[in-house]
């Protein structure tokens, strides 16, 4: 038996005759309504009307009430000096494993939506962002 019959069968991803398709990273484009940008920026901003009221829920950790009390507060503070931190609602979920955050925000642009979602999503007490 030849060398040859061991060739043809060689399926590895280099092999030109392979059975198998042959995709490179390059050769991908990126599908209509993919994401683009960080995944926390506005994905549709011609549905969003600014300025605007923006009711947000902040869902915290389990038994982390006060910490994501104070995080949320820093977070709002710095990016919305107007906002009235005492404002905030902090109520258990019905089972009591979480805390949600509960604020109206009034927003004038598509970068304040941005920016406010980039530092939730990296505070470490928040969970989910509604």
């Amino acid at each position: 038996m030849s060398d040859d019959s061991k060739d043809n069968n060689d399926n590895s991803p280099n092999n030109p005759t392979s059975n198998q398709p042959s995709v490179k990273v390059t050769d991908l484009t990126p599908n209509k309504g993919a994401l683009v940008g960080k995944k926390t920026d506005i994905q549709n901003p011609e549905l969003w009307e600014f300025p605007m009221n923006y009711p947000l829920s902040i869902i915290g950790h389990e038994g982390e009430r006060e910490s994501l009390l104070n995080e949320v507060k820093l977070i709002l503070g710095s990016q919305f000096p107007d906002f009235d931190l005492a404002s905030i609602e902090v109520k258990p979920s019905k089972t009591g494993r979480f805390h949600s955050a509960r604020v109206n925000l009034y927003l004038t642009a598509a970068e304040q939506v941005n920016a406010l979602y980039a530092s939730l999503d990296n505070a470490k007490t928040v969970r989910i962002v509604l």
